[in-house]
């Protein structure tokens, strides 16, 4: 079975608005130019809601209960672009290495209330 996930719901149409289809339609139609052979006859389209935090920035934290598990989500749209830093700095958190940048902006803490 092959499934077509390309295209999420923003979260700012809110969590019960319904899937539009239309950008991976298009997406998928697209990339039918590059792979002309793909079978999407058993095809699942499925649509979820994109991780995000309240001030748009990820979190970049080792857990306050378990410093071995790293926080590294809420990237929005910018996952991918993201990724490579995103791993660096996760390496450094594990390594107990100065990050290459400043992580206070992305701890987990910033949400304490």
């Amino acid at each position: 079975m092959w499934a077509c996930a390309s295209a999420t719901r923003r979260n700012s149409r809110g969590l019960e608005a319904p899937a539009n289809y239309r950008l991976s339609d298009a997406l998928l139609e697209l990339g039918k130019c590059f792979l002309p052979a793909i079978d999407t006859t058993d095809a699942v389209k499925w649509m979820g809601n994109r991780p995000a935090t309240p001030d748009s920035l990820p979190v970049i934290d080792a857990s306050p209960r378990v410093p071995s598990v790293v926080y590294a989500f809420g990237h929005g749209h910018l996952g991918l672009t993201q990724s490579a830093t995103t791993a660096a700095l996760v390496a450094d958190v594990l390594a107990k290495r100065t990050p290459r940048g400043p992580l206070t902006p992305y701890s987990i803490s910033r949400f304490d209330t």
